[in-house]
């Protein structure tokens, strides 16, 4: 009874969670009741606040994988493999795929993409000297610019060891030189590449042409008036005005004529503007609709119409007036020459005075960009196929014999050229030294940066030449490239 009595009495006194058992225990179920609610409750509003926020943000869940994956592939393109191109040289090279050769190949491109590219560009070329990026070529302001005139200065001759030149012909003998050679009377022959417009320089009259005296005799092509390389009386007389000249020529219907730009109205007015065609190259640019005027100018350009080319090879004529400018232009006191795969951009005035009178130089010439040994040109130019193996080593044996060192520089300078822009005064020494260098190219190679550097060397007394850097180069000429291989001439 009194244990019904304990039990009716533990009910009915059951309104408190800390009241104990009989075994002195809290009341675990009512406890237990209680945290279970209060779980859900929280839960509750747990799901709660999991669905506004979904409601609120459920477009950013919804793209923010795809962001992620743009973000993904943006940053990882700076580790792609990309084109490099090379301006020098025209060409667009992949880098090494994997080492598939298929992957490697260079880009083709069209050629009219690449001229339209690189011509009429005026835009400075610059580089960094002393972590100050600078231009590669300070000309002189435009105002300045105008006032510049071609100096009469005759300093230069004055101290110069040579003061005159005397060339050989065939109608003057100095020093039993001369005299006509009926060997010499086939023109443009594949036997020699002497002929009736070099003269046969024989080795001993190589070696005399390099000594230096007050009168100097040496060949110096135009030997003969049935020589070749035949002007007309009205381009001669316009040629005689010149005292500053820049120059180009396309024989065998080579490149395009490209115009000039960037000159001053004093340029225009104080400068000639001469290329040398052949009548290949006159019909071929007729047939494209470039027709001379009858003041003999295409653009600015007077277009002087060679006939009778001396020589088989079209490199070799067109050293011609690249040389020999002092012959061509008997009056001028200086001469600017131009590749004709180029476009000059430069005023002439002020590319004269930035590079030779600033610099006290008589001849200004590019280093080349890739070597700076003749030794190791050679090995290039008959990797490249630009000269026959056999007529590189005859001439490389001969300069090793005549002592030409392996040093990649004389007198401090990189000796080794590349000789599209050739900017210089005519003095007799820098006439000399054109000479000396046409008559190599004429007994060896083609290559013209192969006997430059010999001629320098030979020619010690010659030290005041401006190598400027490749970057120079790029500043003065728009380099478009060859559009098309000019073809031997025939018997």
């Amino acid at each position: 009874m009194a244990s019904s009595s304990f039990s009716n009495n533990s009910i009915s006194i059951s309104v408190s969670d800390d009241d104990p058992d009989e075994f002195g225990r809290k009341r675990v179920r009512t406890r237990r009741k209680r945290k279970k609610h209060g779980h859900r409750r929280i839960r509750n509003e747990l799901n709660q606040l999991l669905i506004r926020l979904f409601v609120k943000y459920w477009m950013l869940l919804v793209f923010l994988p795809a962001a992620v994956l743009i973000i993904f592939e943006v940053t990882s393109v700076g580790r792609k493999p990309v084109l490099v191109v090379n301006s020098e040289i025209n060409e667009v090279k992949r880098p090494n795929l994997m080492g598939n050769p298929e992957l490697t190949k260079p880009k083709e491109a069209t050629q009219g993409k690449k001229l339209d590219s690189k011509l009429n560009r005026l835009d400075p070329i610059t580089h960094v000297v002393g972590g100050v990026r600078e231009p590669c070529l300070k000309l002189l302001p435009a105002e300045e610019l105008q006032h510049l005139d071609i100096s009469e200065d005759e300093e230069s001759t004055i101290s110069s060891p040579v003061k005159r030149l005397v060339y050989i012909s065939d109608h003057q003998t100095p020093h039993g030189h001369g005299g006509g050679d009926s060997t010499l009377s086939l023109q443009r022959t594949n036997v020699t590449r002497f002929n009736l417009f070099t003269g046969n320089q024989t080795f001993d009259e190589r070696e005399k042409s390099f000594k230096v005296s007050g009168t100097v005799v040496l060949h110096c092509g135009f030997f003969s008036e049935n020589g070749g390389f035949a002007i007309s009386d009205r381009d001669k007389s316009y040629m005689q005005t010149c005292k500053l000249v820049a120059s180009t020529c396309a024989f065998g219907g080579g490149d395009d004529l490209y115009q000039p730009i960037g000159m001053s109205e004093a340029s225009l007015k104080k400068v000639c503007y001469v290329a040398f065609w052949d009548e290949i190259t006159l019909a071929a640019q007729e047939s494209q609709g470039n027709k001379i005027g009858e003041d003999g100018l295409i653009g600015k350009w007077r277009i002087v119409i060679v006939r009778n080319l001396p020589f088989v090879d079209q490199r070799l004529n067109g050293k011609i007036p690249k040389m020999l400018p002092h012959r061509l232009f008997p009056h001028a006191k200086y001469s600017i020459w131009v590749d004709s795969k180029s476009q000059f951009r430069r005023d002439p005035l002020g590319v004269v005075e930035a590079l030779l009178w600033r610099r006290n130089s008589v001849l200004a010439i590019s280093e080349h960009g890739a070597r700076s040994s003749v030794y190791d040109e050679a090995k290039a130019v008959v990797l490249k196929h630009k000269a026959t193996p056999v007529e590189v080593e005859v001439q490389m044996t001969q300069y090793r014999k005549d002592g030409l060192p392996e040093d990649k520089r004389f007198n401090g300078k990189k000796a080794l050229n590349e000789a599209s822009v050739i900017v210089r005064k005519h003095t007799p020494l820098t006439n000399m030294f054109m000479c000396l260098w046409f008559n190599e190219v004429v007994r060896f190679t083609s290559r013209d940066q192969l006997s430059f550097p010999y001629v320098l060397w030979r020619l010690e007394v010659l030290k005041n030449i401006n190598m400027f850097p490749v970057c120079t180069r790029r500043d003065l000429v728009n380099s478009m490239g060859h559009i098309r291989k000019a073809k031997p001439l025939t018997n």
